[in-house]
């Protein structure tokens, strides 16, 4: 064993015997039980970041741990490897996007490979491996085959210096988050899939997921935003055509004082044709066109609105309201339209007060008369109907069921359930993504591509110019096909999939990375699903992880799997941040792991970030904190090199006598392997399990110091344990470190060892004496005193009685076997 720790040396040298030995490859097999480890795979941008290694780092913890404790554990690493950035790259650089994607996967594997990650490089996936994408058009023509998806026009937020459909999410301000340009609503026919068919059943089965956190579950509950309500429809005054909104206030229909419309609502143009208003209200619709929805909708946003020159007509008490359009009211949510009740509602409240409409009290609260021409605030509480003809005098709750039993008698609406989420938007204006599987014939229609015919292939021969257009509807060899159903002319879509559809199912394909005849064979889905620890980024916790359920629903439905829910239990780690803030290009403040692994080592850059903060808190980043971790390794191996030597031949302790020291060392050895397993397995605490671990070297430099004549067994037990422990933290260095100790196998392939309950006996305990609440003294007892006991013993030491002299004592406050409180005046 050198004296010095070179993990510049050691770290290449066990990645290499990993790999040539093959020792993360995991097999099926009915011995073991399963244990499936997950971390969201990357999209491979060129380099590791910070939160990479943190991810990694704590999914590796995870599934070193559990196959120390005798699971079979399948930890994979694949690649989300379509999306916008590498067509940037070519546009800029003149690089095939393909090209660009598969040298930054070489680096990033590279540079996992060099965090020591325990993966089973064998079953590695790219998304834009055309063996993986045939079987995402795959799966998307077994989704249109069961009526899941289909193609509609639909107003889209368009980048037009990107030439690409942007996600709301995409659009900061008004401008394209990408190249800042200006973003515009434009009418396309686009993909999508029912989600929404689904969204009753990915909320109610939120309930079985109680190892996920619970902000999680409440941001996916809020984002399905399910809510009761009923239809109503309005006639508009001198027309036939009527106006259908959605309410979950039915009890306020009589406070009815205006209608808006979303700008984009169909009957716009019709209602303002030759008005006076024609002109303002189609410049106020094409300013709409610029704003993205979370513009228009935000509590800070300032409504704005025009009137159309219509009216509405109530269809309970027929009275005509004015029709406005407005900029918080959305044509895909609810119905594109919106009954204005501004004494219960306050963004009606403020919209009428701004242009001047009538407030109209229709529940007055217990002991109050609220008047709508003086109100300061909407009222959005319970109380009793007024001006609400039939209905007065009914407590708000009962009405609502009456004035919804009434509207459906009528014939005028009826009760439905509707949800904020919509249908997901699947096509993308790109080339780099998966081609959907779609072909136009004029004689057939939509025509899907025969399965047998799959993958349909990203053409190479494309040109990537400025402006961003997508090359694949430029591209003629690619266009043109022939119709699979009767042979003529037929031209392709030329649009590709969102990147999520690829992501919403790779976590299946891990289980048969190969396979050429199926996306996943079923009894390897059955035997490794669902997955058991799932860990990334909370800024996924909606799309993301809601895609994936979907996904494993619908498959679950097709027969394909036999889970409803793909992941068991959710890990959303914090941030990584330095001085304050994200670490980011833009702040300078980023700091590359590859430097931080080359100057100090990958056990080093693991070690800190899981010792610096919980997995589930923001983490500061310290080059201090660095430093010692550094430290705290070259400790480690001093003290295996102080003893190794004299350690050969000699077995681990087994049992027989021991003086104190010894058996205080087991005490404290077999207290900290209690603590970190309990810290791992249930709490994920990997930071006070480390610290656990550094108490325990503590403890052994002090047997070190102060025993002359080491118990050998002792040592070699205490030696291996703590080597055992920060294996899976620190993998390379307790390879090295195991080898010393004079093994020849894996560190990574033992036991995870068991606690001896009764070395953690003590048989002395250490009692803090306070007088008055300060402490005084401190005094050695047998373990095992009664209460009684531990007084008496306090009581007679020499210095507390020079304390009492003279004194009265109060009372005497015992906590037992930590201290005894004398009160005294």
């Amino acid at each position: 064993m050198e004296q010095r720790y070179n993990f510049a040396e050691i770290e290449p040298k066990w990645q290499a015997r990993w790999a040539e030995e093959k020792l993360y490859r995991v097999e099926e097999s009915q011995d073991k039980p399963k244990y499936y480890c997950l971390e969201m795979f990357p999209y491979p941008s060129g380099n590791l970041h910070m939160g990479h290694v943190r991810n990694y780092s704590i999914g590796d913890v995870v599934a070193r741990f559990k196959t120390m404790q005798g699971y079979q554990v399948l930890h994979p690493m694949g690649w989300d490897a379509f999306g916008l950035p590498a067509e940037n790259a070519a546009i800029k650089h003149g690089i095939h996007p393909a090209t660009w994607t598969w040298s930054n996967i070489d680096n990033m594997r590279r540079q996992l490979k060099g965090m020591g990650i325990s993966y089973d490089w064998d079953r590695e996936v790219a998304t834009c491996h055309p063996g993986y994408y045939r079987w995402t058009q795959w799966l998307f023509l077994q989704f249109f085959k069961k009526g899941l998806a289909y193609k509609k026009k639909s107003a889209v937020n368009w980048c037009p210096s990107c030439a690409t459909v942007l996600a709301n999410e995409q659009v900061v301000d008004g401008h394209c988050e990408r190249c800042d340009s200006q973003v515009t609503k434009k009418d396309l026919e686009q993909w999508f899939l029912r989600i929404t068919d689904y969204a009753e059943r990915l909320l109610n089965d939120l309930e079985k997921l109680t190892g996920w956190p619970e902000k999680v579950k409440i941001m996916q509950e809020n984002w399905i935003g399910r809510s009761e309500g009923v239809e109503i429809t309005f006639g508009i005054k001198g027309r036939e055509e009527t106006i259908t909104v959605y309410t979950t206030r039915p009890d306020t229909i009589f406070g009815v004082t205006y209608m808006v419309l979303a700008p984009e609502h169909p009957l716009v143009p019709e209602l303002v044709k030759g008005q006076p208003q024609e002109a303002e209200v189609m410049a106020f619709r094409e300013r709409m066109k610029t704003l993205s929805e979370i513009a228009r909708t935000s509590t800070e946003a300032e409504k704005e609105g025009v009137f159309t020159g219509a009216y509405a007509v109530n269809p309970l008490t027929g009275k005509e309201v004015p029709i406005l359009i407005a900029n918080y009211v959305l044509l895909d949510y609810g119905t594109g339209a919106v009954m204005g009740v501004p004494a219960h509602d306050q963004r009606d409240f403020e919209f009428a007060r701004k242009y001047k409409l009538p407030v109209v009290v229709v529940i007055q609260p217990e002991g109050e008369e609220l008047d709508g021409a003086s109100m300061t605030a909407a009222y959005a509480g319970e109380g009793k109907l007024v001006n609400s003809g039939e209905f007065n005098g009914l407590p708000n709750e009962e009405a609502w069921d009456r004035i919804a039993e009434t509207i459906e008698a009528r014939g005028l609406g009826r009760k439905r359930v509707n949800y904020r989420l919509r249908d997901w938007l699947i096509s993308r204006q790109r080339y780099w993504g998966a081609p959907i599987p779609i072909v136009y014939c004029d004689s057939c229609g939509i025509v899907p591509v025969p399965e047998e015919q799959l993958p349909v292939l990203l053409p190479e021969n494309v040109d990537f110019k400025p402006g961003g257009q997508s090359p694949l509807a430029e591209c003629e060899e690619f266009v043109h096909t022939t119709c699979p159903q009767c042979g003529g002319a037929a031209r392709r879509e030329t649009d590709t999939m969102d990147t999520f559809i690829c992501s919403s199912w790779y976590f299946l394909r891990y289980t048969t990375p190969r396979a050429t005849d199926v996306p996943f064979a079923k009894e390897l889905v059955d035997f490794w699903m669902p997955v058991d620890q799932y860990i990334g980024g909370v800024e996924h916790a909606i799309l993301h992880l809601l895609y994936s359920r979907f996904f494993t629903k619908v498959l679950y439905d097709l027969g394909l799997v036999s889970v409803d829910e793909p992941f068991t239990n959710l890990l959303t780690q914090g941030m990584v941040l330095k001085d304050g803030a994200k670490m980011s290009k833009s702040r300078g403040n980023v700091v590359s792991p590859e430097e931080i692994m080359a100057k100090y080592g990958a056990d080093t850059a693991r070690l800190f970030i899981l010792f610096a903060a919980p997995p589930e808190r923001d983490l500061e980043w310290s080059d201090q904190g660095v430093e010692g971790a550094y430290r705290f390794l070259n400790r480690v191996w001093r003290l295996v090199h102080h003893y190794h030597q004299n350690l050969a031949g000699v077995s681990a302790y087994q049992g027989g006598e021991l003086r104190a020291e010894d058996k205080e060392l087991r005490r404290q050895l077999h207290a900290t392997l209690k603590k970190v397993t309990d810290d791992i397995s249930q709490r994920f605490n990997f930071n006070t399990a480390i610290s656990a671990i550094m108490e325990l070297v503590n403890g052994l430099y002090s047997y070190k110091d102060k025993v002359t004549e080491p118990n050998l067994a002792v040592v070699k037990e205490a030696l291996e344990l703590l080597v055992i422990m920060l294996a899976p933290f620190a993998p390379h260095i307790t390879e090295e470190l195991w080898q010393a100790l004079g093994h020849t196998d894996s560190v990574h392939r033992q036991s995870w060892p068991r606690v001896d309950e009764q070395a953690l006996v003590a048989e002395e305990i250490t009692l803090v004496v306070q007088i008055n609440g300060k402490v005084r003294d401190r005094v050695n007892v047998p373990a095992g005193l009664s209460v009684q006991e531990q007084q008496e013993a306090v009581l007679a030491l020499p210095k507390v009685k020079s304390w009492l002299e003279g004194k009265t004592v109060v009372k005497v406050i015992p906590v037992p076997n930590k201290l005894v409180n004398i009160v005294i005046k």
